[in-house]
């Protein structure tokens, strides 16, 4: 397995603790990326760690010490061919994003990245594209890849459509199945999923560099409910981050988890219980909301997945494509 911590990035973040927890990743590399990779860039749901109004125990003491690993989902790819970035997802932290993933890229790359791929339109996926406005960056013809429902949301809304009507974003649209190639050997496919589509449809992504493949999906209603077989696509993929939203239906007392739904981290564990550690090992959970014990690294839940063979997604890994 390639997946590496990069040392630049750790030095960024402070967080070298976080080398421990997966035996299996290298030490960190003081050069940063020197080949195509994926980045993760954040791992937690929409809403942010701490959660607006939260005061348990998961976020009281995080108002007064914020921890700067928790920021909301995104990946970065790096296309060592073209030198060019591209990041998954328009989050809420995606100016920090962008720092964190220029910190490990060869310093005579662009700073802003190529494209942006967005899998839907709720908070934690696309709201980070307001920062790129008159009243921030003010960034010129940014390409946007997004799904014919996404785009026309961004066209015929305010305020996505002051980006397209000030050509600071240029929306490129993409179909179900459909290939982008970004260069040779490098192509990003999106699938559709279920999920709340209350404004757009819903995809997850499949990167597929020149040796590995990643399968990017952060959010989805229940496995059962899509028309593809989870078990068979993880096993197509070198690597899966796949939704981790919540462990268990425990964690919203106060909420119909019916109204949110998701596949519960247990779901997925029992799912691919029978699979064979080398599947099991593809698996990165991430996207946790949060109240989800994984965001520990010593609770015991943490401690159960890694056990059972499967990987907890954090800020700062990176895989070779």
């Amino acid at each position: 397995m390639r997946a590496k911590c990069c040392g630049k990035l750790w030095v960024v973040l402070g967080v070298l603790c976080l080398l421990s927890c997966n035996p299996k990743v290298k030490d960190p590399i003081d050069q940063g990326l020197e080949k195509t990779a994926v980045v993760v860039l954040g791992t937690v749901q929409d809403g942010g760690s701490p959660h607006i109004g939260c005061n348990k125990s998961c976020c009281k003491d995080l108002y007064a010490n914020p921890d700067i690993k928790r920021k909301v989902t995104s990946l970065g790819l790096f296309d060592s061919e073209t030198g060019k970035k591209y990041l998954f997802e328009a989050s809420p932290d995606i100016g920090s994003q962008i720092e964190l993933f220029n910190s490990i890229c060869p310093e005579k790359t662009n700073k802003l990245p190529e494209a942006i791929f967005l899998t839907h339109a709720h908070i934690g996926h696309y709201m980070g594209l307001a920062y790129l406005g008159k009243e921030a960056l003010f960034s010129s013809d940014l390409k946007i890849y997004a799904m014919p429902r996404m785009k026309g949301y961004l066209e015929q809304n305010g305020p996505w459509s002051q980006l397209v009507s000030h050509k600071n974003i240029k929306l490129h649209p993409i179909q179900k199945g459909e290939k982008v190639h970004l260069s040779s050997g490098l192509s990003v496919e999106a699938l559709i999923v279920p999920h709340r589509d209350e404004f757009s449809e819903t995809v997850g992504f499949v990167i597929r560099g020149k040796h590995k493949s990643v399968l990017f999906i952060p959010d989805i209603d229940k496995w059962e409910k899509w028309d593809r077989n989870i078990l068979e696509e993880v096993g197509k993929v070198d690597y899966a981050f796949l939704d981790g939203t919540f462990f268990n239906g425990n964690e919203l007392p106060n909420r119909n988890m019916d109204e949110v739904p998701h596949p519960f981290i247990v779901e997925t564990l029992k799912l691919f219980k029978d699979r064979p550690d080398s599947i099991r090992k593809r698996l990165f959970f991430i996207h946790f909301n949060h109240t989800n014990p994984l965001l520990n690294e010593k609770s015991k839940e943490y401690d159960l997945v890694i056990r059972k063979g499967f990987k907890v997604a954090f800020i700062g890994q990176s895989f070779e494509l």
